[in-house]
């Protein structure tokens, strides 16, 4: 537990501010480093609503790997990264490799509605065949808490935005069982994360 708390505090982010572009995991024992970060036992059931207003669980999503992320459509900055981490990844993957589906699960169920994740996963430089979840309160806390994952509603009685999130920005790999084998920081290079993904991946033909 004490473990968990520790390596959760490195991924979160103070205001939902700049996720940052630094270069990844350093070179030496980045495949160790790989590996082991799906060691933490971090994953497990979600019962959530996708982007068609359709209720979902994980075993909606195995027989393919997935990369996801927890987030929400109006973070400023911290989300807009991850995901251009992650299209960046998987554009540096290898021709013929099997591609993840992403996945964003929203922190917002208050204003972001299937419609809005809907409209959201739309966007023409995100995955075609992207997934948007939100879900109830409960929901998505049992989700978050399933994944380690940390967020804090900050309100902001003078922005137009009214409230965001304070929240972990870890991007999750999971395979096709729905488990988790490593997860990036949000720091990370996008080549360093596809380098990482081969090792769970297969080819197209398989």
């Amino acid at each position: 537990m004490i473990r968990s708390i520790f390596l959760t505090l490195p991924l979160f982010l103070a205001a939902c501010g700049d996720a940052g572009t630094s270069g990844g995991i350093a070179s030496s024992g980045q495949q160790e480093t790989c590996f082991s970060r799906g060691e933490y036992g971090w994953g497990g059931p979600i019962s959530l609503i996708n982007q068609d207003g359709e209720r979902v669980t994980e075993e909606d999503f195995k027989g393919r790997p997935t990369v996801m992320f927890f987030g929400f459509t109006e973070c400023p900055d911290a989300c807009p990264i991850i995901m251009q981490k992650i299209i960046y990844a998987l554009e540096d993957l290898p021709e013929g490799m099997e591609r993840p589906r992403t996945m964003i699960i929203s922190f917002d169920p208050e204003r972001d509605t299937p419609e809005r994740l809907q409209n959201y996963i739309s966007n023409e430089f995100f995955p075609e065949d992207m997934v948007g979840l939100t879900g109830t309160d409960d929901e998505i806390q049992a989700a978050a808490d399933e994944f380690q994952a940390k967020y804090f509603r900050r309100d902001q009685e003078e922005s137009a935005i009214g409230y965001t999130f304070d929240h972990s920005t870890a991007i999750y790999f999971l395979d096709e069982n729905w488990e988790v084998k490593t997860f990036f920081l949000a720091t990370e290079n996008p080549k360093d994360m596809a380098v990482c993904m081969q090792n769970f991946l297969g080819s197209t033909g398989s």
